[in-house]
């Protein structure tokens, strides 16, 4: 299974910490053959998953476009209706042609006014590609800044690394820094990891270069802000 699924699954959030003797949920794995009419967001509904992360799951990109017979993984999270879901799921789509989709955000968390003042450095110089919010059906968890492979990535504020790696499907190297007050940042797709797990940092260092790891195909920075593990737009924090 991926990483991923086994997070959401269990509902853990960053940095990740296991305890001896917590009991974890195993998601079984489960595929799903696109029939005519199935978009992202029918099957994710069809299987209780987020149109994101189904998206990262198979490593779809925009314009996000499915082909019949396409096979796509999805994962049973053991749900009392899941069992039915899937032996219905092959018979028609849930959404027609004409059928307007819904969008697919997050619940909004409400930051309070001590913490709204808060601001960040711009990891990377590069030119924005990608806003925070729904698009094409995807919803973007953060923003994404384009450049050049290798172009340094540096740390939007003094914090400590809690994790390091590229274990997260999807994501490619990526570091996460926890902050003072509650703050998270996220930066995905490195090329080269500069710091380990447990370093400080400070406002500005270079942490790590920017690649095309993970689900992307052109060198980018995925960056992430989370207040209390909740995703808000870091274009409201950005300097």
């Amino acid at each position: 299974m991926s990483v991923r699924a086994l997070i959401e699954r269990n509902h853990l959030t960053a940095p990740y910490t296991l305890k001896i003797g917590q009991r974890l949920i195993i998601p079984r794995t489960e595929y799903y053959r696109v029939h005519k009419g199935d978009t992202l967001y029918s099957i994710a509904k069809r299987y209780n998953m987020t149109v994101s992360s189904l998206a990262r799951l198979n490593k779809i990109s925009a314009p996000y476009t499915l082909s019949v017979g396409q096979r796509l993984q999805v994962s049973d999270w053991g749900n009392t209706t899941t069992s039915k879901t899937q032996k219905t799921a092959t018979k028609k789509s849930t959404i027609q042609k004409n059928e307007k989709e819904p969008n697919v955000t997050p619940k909004k968390i409400t930051v309070p006014k001590s913490a709204q003042s808060k601001r960040f450095d711009r990891p990377s110089n590069g030119k924005i590609v990608a806003t925070f919010g729904t698009k094409n059906g995807i919803h973007n968890d953060g923003i994404n800044f384009a450049g050049k492979l290798g172009d340094p990535i540096k740390a939007a504020d003094a914090g400590q690394v809690v994790y390091a790696g590229n274990e997260l499907k999807g994501y490619g190297n990526l570091i996460l820094i926890k902050h003072n007050g509650g703050w998270i940042t996220a930066y995905a797709h490195n090329n080269a990891i500069w710091v380990k797990k447990g370093a400080t940092v400070v406002r500005g260092q270079k942490i790590a270069t920017m690649g095309k790891t993970g689900s992307v195909k052109t060198p980018q920075l995925h960056f992430e802000v989370r207040y209390k593990t909740k995703v808000v737009d870091p274009m409201a924090y950005l300097k």
